[in-house]
């Protein structure tokens, strides 16, 4: 059973999906510039904006987690789960998260930066 409060968790949880998001967000950055939309930079500055808007709440998770004496590290992937070490309050917990879900949830809260420009907790 988990030490970790729900709270903490979903703070920690930011920790793994915005990460995600970023790499989501930079790799459509990349796909954009080189096709062939008609008016590219609409779609470059949305992605970039966006890209902006979640590094700074990222960075936000981040100061959260150090004050708390948290961290979360990610592990091993083997294609089906990827694992991620919780580091809590001087706990150590191993989560094995499906890569379905991790995908599904970030594909969620993209939609979320991008129609609200923030996210809800």
């Amino acid at each position: 059973m988990t030490k970790i409060n729900h709270d903490d968790r979903m703070l920690m949880e930011k920790a793994i999906y915005y990460p995600l998001l970023l790499s989501v967000l930079e790799y459509d950055r990349k796909v954009t510039e080189v096709s062939n939309f008609k008016i590219k930079t609409v779609y470059l500055n949305l992605i970039e904006n966006t890209m902006k808007l979640v590094q700074k709440e990222l960075k936000k998770v981040n100061d959260q987690l150090r004050k708390s004496n948290m961290k979360v590290q990610r592990e091993l992937n083997d294609g089906l789960f990827t694992e991620y070490n919780f580091y809590y309050k001087g706990y150590f917990e191993v989560h094995r998260y499906y890569n379905a879900n991790l995908r599904n949830n970030t594909e969620r809260l993209l939609n979320e930066f991008l129609q609200k420009g923030r996210v809800h907790d």
